[in-house]
């Protein structure tokens, strides 16, 4: 069966809107826990997460792990690009606050949208460009501080934006060809082994160290550990989901939404709340979302329409 007739935007996008709903509250937990623990801890809860849960579960669904060489070695890309981009977001957390630092990564879509058009082949349209473009204009009026004031951490959600659309472009490859818990628990599987060797080095980068294991010092911030590592997870597999129904360029606008749930986020939590030109920013970044979201239901319904009906007999 053809990559084009197994796609199903509308449920992808939906499953992308999940993500950008949950993926801001697991990037809150890492602010408030980068002050307590080790990053390299933090990255541990999450893989930790990743295997513990969805492994089990997809071998009770009867899925199969190691289905060939291929998505293993296209396993192990992604999980060393997950690995990279979730360090460095996770470091950036540490610098900047939550909306500013989603808001700079949102280069991202951009890049993952030209990656797919032009390395994986993919149709991309006039207006559904226009719109990512309008996205992208809508992300650089809710980035706050300027590179001058920030400092390098701002240059973290850049190197983020680029590991993470090749991280996506690489599960667009391998997510037709095994189930997504699978992929994901397979992750949780690669990346321990790497991680875990990683706790014998020495402590180092300041307080909290970079590298270590610090014990949970009370049982809020255990379950806030516990918190990171189930948000994070789940947050991931509904993108894996997205990437099996639909293309990295349809998706790709659709991220932005993840913008104003940061948003929204740190206000809760943190008490940011963005000035009135980071609220117009916002207000775009929704539009675009938006249309896109017509647009691939408009498209999907006309196909719909025009495939001719089977044969009888």
């Amino acid at each position: 069966m053809s990559q084009s007739q197994t796609d199903r935007p509308l449920l992808g996008i939906l499953l992308m809107l999940g993500f950008c709903v949950m993926i801001p509250f697991s990037d809150a937990l890492a602010k408030l826990l980068g002050g307590v623990f080790p990053l390299l801890q933090l990255i541990l809860v999450r893989f930790g997460a990743q295997a513990g849960l969805l492994l089990p579960l997809a071998l009770v669904r009867g899925a199969v792990i190691f289905p060939s060489a291929r998505v293993v070695r296209l396993a192990a890309a992604r999980t060393l690009l997950q690995i990279g981009g979730i360090g460095m977001m996770f470091s950036a957390l540490r610098f900047l606050p939550l909306a500013d630092a989603v808001a700079i990564a949102f280069v991202m879509p951009f890049i993952m949208l030209i990656l797919g058009h032009y390395v994986l082949k993919e149709e991309v349209g006039p207006r559904r460009m226009a719109a990512c473009a309008v996205g992208f204009v809508g992300t650089l009026m809710v980035v706050q501080p300027s590179f001058a004031a920030v400092g390098w951490p701002a240059l973290l959600p850049l190197a983020v934006a680029v590991i993470f659309a090749l991280f996506m472009l690489v599960t667009r490859q391998v997510a037709k060809e095994i189930d997504p818990i699978a992929l994901q628990g397979l992750g949780g599987i690669i990346g321990l082994p790497i991680l875990l060797p990683l706790l014998l080095l020495p402590e180092f980068g300041g307080t909290p160290p970079l590298v270590g294991w610090i014990a949970p010092p009370d049982a809020g911030a255990l379950w806030l550990l516990v918190a990171l590592g189930l948000t994070g997870t789940f947050g991931h597999l509904l993108m894996t989901w997205s990437l099996r129904f639909a293309p990295a360029s349809t998706l790709a606008p659709m991220q932005y939404l993840e913008i104003p749930a940061a948003a929204l986020v740190g206000l809760a939590i943190f008490g940011e709340f963005p000035n009135g030109l980071a609220l117009i920013g916002i207000g775009v970044t929704i539009a675009s979302g938006l249309y896109i979201v017509l647009r691939e239901r408009n498209l999907s319904r006309a196909a719909r329409v025009t495939t001719p009906a089977p044969p009888a007999g």
